[in-house]
Parts: structure tokens; C-alpha cells; sequence
């Protein structure tokens, strides 16, 4: 099976300069276990919300905005697309995922089972 783990930041809770060197270390090794277990499919950090461009269908109606998106406080900072045995496995990794941040973050990954005829 396969799960979408969208990384949600509040913007007001960031760490002043971001993620640090050392934690930065960890999330390189982590990443290295996932990949060799054959789990992770792929990662990614987004760039910055000022820099997105939301678009929205409604009603027959096409609007597209620039960020930055001020009603926004918690935006998607990234992302892993995982492959997993299990709910609870892909739960398993992406506590870890958290847990390697600390007390200094806050963070909620949304996780998310991605449908599709070869994907269960």
C-alpha cells in the first residue's frame, strides 16, 4: 500500500533559521534507512508559500492567486510518498519522521492512503 505523508507547518511555531545542520543530519540518515528498507518512494521540501500560486475552480469560475497567502498560518513544507505493508507501519515511519525534530518544532503529518489499481 501505498501513503501520501503531507508534512504541515504552522509558520508562527518555525525555529528561528529553520531546520538546523544537526537535525538535517538526522533526517539525511533517516532517509537513507527508508530508502534502503525499499519504504520511501520519494521526498521532498516545497519552497516557500510567497513563492506558490494557488488556483481555484469554482462554479465556472477560474481564479488564480499569488502567494504569499495571508489567511494561511500552517502551510505543507514537504512531503514522502511511502510504500508500506501496513497503516500501521507507515504510521511507525512517519513518527519517526516527527520524533527526529524535537521539542523546538511543531508538526502534523497528514497521512493519506493513495488509490490506484497497483497500488493495494
Amino acid at each position: 500500500m501505498r501513503y501520501m505523508s503531507l508534512i504541515r507547518i504552522n509558520e508562527d511555531n518555525v525555529p528561528e533559521g529553520g531546520p538546523g545542520p544537526e537535525l538535517m543530519e538526522e533526517m539525511g540518515k533517516l532517509i537513507e534507512e527508508m530508502t534502503k528498507a525499499g519504504v520511501l518512494l520519494d521526498t521532498a521540501g516545497l519552497r516557500p508559500t510567497e513563492e506558490g500560486t494557488r488556483l481555484r475552480w469554482n462554479r465556472g469560475e477560474l481564479s488564480v492567486t499569488d502567494g504569499p497567502f495571508t489567511e494561511t498560518k500552517e502551510f505543507i513544507g514537504g512531503y514522502a510518498l511511502i510504500e508500506a505493508k501496513s497503516k500501521d507501519e507507515a504510521i511507525e515511519w512517519t513518527s519517526r519522521f516527527l520524533r527526529i525534530h524535537g521539542e523546538a518544532w511543531d508538526i502534523t503529518c497528514e497521512l493519506r492512503q493513495v488509490e490506484g489499481p497497483d497500488f493495494d
